[in-house]
């Protein structure tokens, strides 16, 4: 017996730079591109935020999917229309250490397997200017989407991937960089009726494109930014999917974490199925995909008739709806993260990422109480699931005195 002291190790907290899109009004940093990151880190200082994670895009007059049909709108803070020079680098840097921010990661969320050869080469040209920042800017990681060919089977996809994709992470590991993953399936991307556009979308699939990417050496730069909200959306629980990881010997690939909650609406379940609605959602006329981009939107009722997504702290806390897998368990997300995966606790993200429909509104000011409040929400209790690790894995265990209780068990039904 010896005792071991108390010695919690916490998450890093930010915020993921959508949040406000129109923070800088676009007239304003369509001339002056980097005010935008300025301003946002004035503004996640405020907030009480660790981080940001720098939200890049595509122009709205240079992406392939208008902003109107898009559930959530463009936010390219970081404006890479030009690329990003030294001096940039030096300006963004000023600000950081102005208000003493980090960057988390570069984030760019785009289908970097569209069936257009064009359309991908345009994306693949905007991701290694994501590159070319993320490593300016002294930033480890950068965040996606790897998307999918909807003109191919999702086998196909894997082989698309091998071609296509790994090729981009060799440059990644050139610049020393991480590429992670977020697992959102993305129903509603297209107006087809396909629920899956995003192939890794979960830990089957992130295996197999593990596998692909070993057989190339670049393994270790393909990991996943884990969103729970996804996993409700499929019926997943957050214990159970990290279990099966570690069940697996994957648990390491989960390098990051989007804190973005999903409510299951069990009205619409009982409609439509966990599939989504089928028929008569508006974005077909005539029997064609529509070409009114507002019209398009409609797409997403494969997803938005099931489920509506939290900003952490906004639902009401509700047991059985965690058991049922309806809602996100935010404290046992945090002390399961720590009990199955295998993370560098201290230097990982918890990323808030604000997308509760809303609440989704470009006032500053009425948006400030809202988003202050879901990151505290996240910190408390990442720091009370870090506080239980600590008190009964390191302190308890050490003094073999034992764990009351069973606790949340995986693969329970």
């Amino acid at each position: 017996m010896r005792i071991q002291p108390f010695a919690p190790k916490y998450m890093k907290v930010g915020i993921l730079t959508a949040a406000v899109q129109e923070l800088t009004p676009r007239e304003v940093r369509d001339s002056d591109p980097d005010r935008a990151i300025e301003e946002w880190v004035a503004f996640a200082r405020e907030l009480g935020a660790d981080n940001i994670q720098l939200s890049a895009a595509l122009h709205p007059t240079e992406t392939d999917v208008p902003p109107e049909a898009m559930l959530d709108p463009v936010a390219n803070t970081l404006d890479l229309r030009r690329p990003f020079a030294k001096e940039r680098a030096r300006r963004v840097q000023k600000a950081l250490e102005a208000h003493r921010i980090g960057i988390s990661e570069v984030g760019y969320f785009d289908n970097m397997l569209h069936h257009d050869r064009g359309v991908r080469q345009k994306k693949y040209d905007f991701m290694r200017r994501a590159f070319e920042a993320a490593t300016l800017l002294g930033v480890d990681a950068v965040c996606g989407f790897v998307g999918r060919n909807a003109q191919l089977s999702m086998d196909q996809n894997l082989l698309d991937f091998e071609e296509s994709f790994v090729p981009l992470l060799k440059e990644a590991k050139e610049r020393g960089l991480t590429y992670r993953v977020e697992q959102c399936p993305m129903p509603g991307w297209t107006t087809g009726d396909i629920f899956h556009n995003n192939i890794a979308y979960t830990p089957g699939t992130w295996i197999a494109l593990h596998r692909i990417c070993e057989r190339h050496r670049v393994g270790d730069q393909f990991r996943i930014h884990y969103d729970p909200s996804h996993a409700i959306l499929m019926g997943q629980d957050t214990r159970s999917l990290f279990q099966f990881l570690k069940d697996a010997g994957y648990n390491f690939l989960i390098g990051g974490f989007h804190v973005k909650g999903q409510v299951v609406n069990a009205r619409g379940v009982s409609e439509w199925g966990y599939g989504g609605q089928t028929v008569e959602r508006g974005d077909w006329k005539d029997g064609k995909p529509s070409s009114n981009p507002a019209d398009q939107v409609n797409a997403w009722k494969k997803q938005i008739v099931l489920a509506e997504h939290e900003l952490p702290g906004t639902a009401r806390h509700d047991p059985l709806a965690y058991l049922q897998n309806r809602s996100v368990d935010w404290f046992d997300h945090q002390l399961a993260a720590r009990e199955l995966l295998a993370l560098d606790v201290a230097n990982t993200h918890l990323i808030v990422e604000h997308e509760y429909p809303p609440a989704r509104i470009q006032d500053k000011a009425r948006l400030t109480p809202i988003l202050s409040g879901s990151i505290a929400f996240v910190r408390h209790i990442d720091q009370a699931a870090a506080d239980m690790f600590a008190l009964q894995r390191d302190v308890l265990a050490a003094q073999n005195i034992p764990v009351q209780g069973a606790g949340r068990e995986a693969y329970r039904s």
